[in-house]
């Protein structure tokens, strides 16, 4: 049973810590994919390791670190000139925002490096990522704006535009 009331808000010295946690745990997640794929393409596959994976491979690296710095910027702590902190940054931990789209980021690329050690074509399930932003796009802003209905005018107004309409000018 969830409790009941208004939920608590985290302290800004609770935010930092967290947003530590948080990104050290996906350093974690990018290291160990990085393990989990070199290590056996480089003993066992080496033969099949060609200049498209290695290109796949630093790409998947570039999305790591664009991700992982988008975060560390997004949570920087802002301090006094006195050293006390004023603002804990971005909470990376809360729900529905841009910080949770560069987690999923991190961790489809994380599944899909690992699960390409055994064949290159799922790789292509990387394309999920472009997939889901365009799903996001079509579903927050182009389906609302298309299909929203005209703004209903009532009788006066439509009399006013009507005289308006049928006055002649010079």
């Amino acid at each position: 049973m969830p409790p009941k009331g208004k939920q608590g808000t985290k302290g800004q010295k609770q935010i930092v810590e967290e947003n530590k946690a948080t990104i050290k745990f996906y350093l974690y997640v990018i290291g160990g994919a990085n393990a989990v794929y070199l290590l056996p393409t480089l003993f066992l596959y080496w033969d099949s390791f060609s200049w498209v994976t290695g290109c796949l491979l630093g790409f998947s690296n570039l999305v790591y670190l664009s991700a992982v710095q988008s975060m560390r910027k997004m949570a920087r702590p802002t301090y006094s000139e006195s050293g006390a902190l004023v603002d804990g940054g971005i909470d990376l931990n809360m729900e529905s925002g841009m910080a949770e789209h560069l987690k999923d980021v991190v961790l489809l690329t994380a599944i899909v490096q690992v699960i390409s050690i055994f064949s290159n074509y799922f790789w292509l399930l990387w394309l999920l990522a472009p997939g889901y932003a365009l799903y996001l796009l079509w579903v927050n802003i182009l389906a609302p704006w298309i299909f929203a209905e005209a703004p209903e005018v009532d009788d006066k107004k439509m009399k006013k535009m009507e005289r308006r309409a049928g006055k002649q000018r010079f």
